[in-house]
């Protein structure tokens, strides 16, 4: 696969899970420490990512380097059971703090146990 397929690859798995996630370029920029340029570039296909930036984008983007990489067979994510909406609430939990996370879990079992209109 020559540099040119890669970078393409890259910006088209990036875009398809930011979309399906429903974020701007500029939140995964911030998510994985890029300036919101230099993410719309590798987005585009016209920049390669270093490593570095590479395992961050993946990341922020609740997916795998396989995804991004265009390796597996359908561009899925590692995720692809979830709803968008659970990947957006995981994403922002990474942000959290331990204690934060510990109380937000604690919220999730009074939650689970009061049964709804859909259920």
């Amino acid at each position: 696969m020559d540099d040119d397929v890669l970078r393409k690859n890259i910006g088209a798995g990036a875009r398809k899970a930011r979309n399906a996630l429903g974020l701007t370029q500029a939140e995964v920029a911030a998510q994985a420490d890029l300036s919101a340029q230099v993410y719309g570039r590798i987005e585009r296909g016209h920049l390669m990512p270093s490593v570095g930036a590479f395992v961050r984008i993946a990341r922020a983007l609740c997916t795998d380097a396989n995804a991004l990489l265009g390796m597996n067979q359908d561009g899925a994510a590692l995720e692809t059971n979830r709803s968008p909406e659970v990947q957006r609430a995981v994403l922002l939990m990474r942000e959290w703090p331990e204690s934060k996370v510990r109380a937000g879990c604690e919220l999730l079992r009074v939650l689970h146990g009061v049964a709804t209109r859909d259920e």
